[in-house]
């Protein structure tokens, strides 16, 4: 047995798919831009006075030296958000077909 070209295991090398990669690059700098300007957005709302973000779902336990915050009806509303997001990202990607 001699030693693999490589097709078998990566055989998007070879059928010209690897042009993909330029693209994939260019939605993770986009993705990274968003990042940065979201961040952004969270440090100017701070500044304004706009600091908690606790929204009716979110568990909050105060006790005697024990502060515990599970954001649930925030983590909800993320999920929600980016599934949304994303669907329509997905369905804008199928209509350039």
């Amino acid at each position: 047995m001699g030693y693999s070209t490589g097709r078998r295991f990566f055989p998007m090398l070879c059928f010209g798919t690897i042009n993909a990669m330029g693209s994939v690059g260019k939605a993770l700098i986009g993705l990274g831009i968003l990042l940065v300007l979201v961040g952004l957005l969270l440090i100017g709302l701070e500044r304004v006075g706009i600091r908690q973000w606790r929204l009716p779902g979110d568990i909050i336990i105060h006790r005697d030296g024990f502060h515990f915050y599970f954001p649930l009806g925030t983590s909800l509303l993320i999920s929600l958000l980016l599934t949304l997001l994303l669907s329509f990202l997905a369905w804008l990607a199928g209509r350039a077909r």
